[in-house]
């Protein structure tokens, strides 16, 4: 039998959609250089534009491995890098050389910092009329607040995200895998691709402007539909689900287990299992508003089922009745699982400093073929020589704007021992 599966999800052929577009990215830190990491993956030609002395910040955010913090190498592949001192006029004459021959240009700087270096989108538009000019920002470029300084944990506070979460009675707590930078960069992924259909049919370009704020109060979309339907605020209730019980972690005999009974259907299934079928018609029961009402002894039932149970032991038979659930697994566990190998999630690149590497692919898959990691995160500066090149700098006039300071060739890199 032959399927995406048993395929490994690396046959059949490559798909690079955005082949022949060029991306400008001056962006930093995280949503940005996701949203470039993707368009790169997709087949898109990035140039990643750093300053000369440190480059991204990130690429000293801990844990290192040879000098290079892990969330640069996450976020930061399948570009070209070129550094600059935009402090100094020639620099930022090439950066606009560099958008007379892109599609797509990228930035994440405060408000107003592109429009004082000559930056902005009206600029930008005269250089090139066509340009797809993508401004990410913390709080959005208007408004009293379109100066606030804007991180994924502010906008986790502001929003309302932490005053929700975490045990009940308890203090707030944050979602640490930065949803709301992630998420900006793939709404901003959106935009752009957006506006690429919409420039190959009207040949006209786009400001495209996404936010961290917006984006978080997105995702709290039927969080507040619920809040303006009944004016009561969602309160903290732990790993459970304010709409649907039983759906949380219960604790077996050796390990907590996840159980999500999503519906009623699934709820009878359940209590068939469990021989208490007298329970799928107890009107206390019977329905899921009604388990949300009895929200207390419902998940106490639950718990009291499967207390004396092994967790693979509930597991299978969970699974065999079609009850969703799963086992609280760690990163090592994710890592090691076969399903995620089937998928070809994970796919290997030889680093030029750091050897071979692991990578997150996009969880796309075009053909049956998942993204194979094409070039490794940049060099500080790595590409700086080629990339002059493209807008018809000779060698002379290369070595003069990185011995003047200007620009950074890889040749100026530290390499790590």
């Amino acid at each position: 039998m032959t399927d995406a599966y048993s395929m490994n999800g690396r046959t059949g052929k490559p798909m690079l959609p955005l082949k022949g577009i060029r991306v400008l990215d001056l962006s930093r830190v995280l949503a940005g250089p996701l949203c470039t990491q993707t368009l790169g993956s997709l087949g898109a030609e990035v140039i990643k534009v750093e300053s000369i002395a440190e480059g991204d910040e990130m690429r000293q955010w801990p844990p290192l491995r040879g000098g290079t913090g892990a969330p640069f190498l996450a976020y930061n592949r399948n570009k070209k890098g070129i550094a600059l001192d935009l402090k100094h006029p020639e620099a930022l004459a090439l950066v606009k050389r560099l958008v007379a021959i892109s599609d797509v240009f990228v930035e994440s700087g405060s408000t107003g910092a592109t429009d004082r270096l000559g930056l902005g989108y009206e600029a930008l538009r005269r250089i090139k009329p066509d340009i797809i000019f993508c401004s990410i920002s913390g709080f959005g470029r208007v408004g009293p607040l379109h100066n606030a300084k804007g991180y994924d944990l502010m906008l986790q506070a502001f929003t309302g995200m932490m005053a929700m979460t975490g045990e009940p009675g308890g203090g707030a707590i944050r979602s640490p895998f930065s949803p709301i930078d992630q998420g900006t960069g793939h709404q901003a992924v959106i935009g752009i691709l957006s506006a690429l259909l919409e420039r190959s049919r009207s040949k006209e370009g786009a400001l495209i402007e996404v936010s961290l704020l917006e984006t978080a109060t997105h995702f709290l979309s039927y969080h507040l539909q619920s809040f303006w339907e009944t004016g009561v605020l969602p309160q903290r209730i732990g790993c459970g689900h304010p709409s649907l019980v039983p759906y949380q972690p219960f604790e077996a005999s050796d390990k907590p287990i996840l159980i999500g009974i999503a519906n009623d259907v699934l709820w009878r299934a359940f209590c068939k299992e469990f021989d208490v079928g007298h329970l799928a018609s107890d009107e206390r029961f019977a329905t899921n508003p009604k388990r949300v009402q009895h929200r207390e002894e419902t998940v106490k039932i639950v718990q009291d089922l499967v207390k004396d149970q092994s967790a693979d032991a509930l597991l299978v038979r969970l699974v065999a009745r079609g009850i969703p659930c799963s086992p609280i697994n760690t990163l090592r566990d994710l890592s090691e699982h076969g399903q995620l190998a089937a998928l070809g999630i994970f796919p290997e690149y030889a680093h030029p400093t750091l050897g071979v590497m692991k990578a997150i692919a996009q969880p796309i898959t075009f053909n049956r073929r998942k993204e194979q990691v094409d070039m490794p995160p940049p060099m500080l500066g790595e590409h700086t020589r080629e990339i002059l090149g493209m807008v018809g700098c000779g060698v002379e006039e290369i070595n003069r704007y990185i011995a003047s300071g200007v620009a950074r060739g890889h040749e100026a890199v530290d390499t790590p021992k």
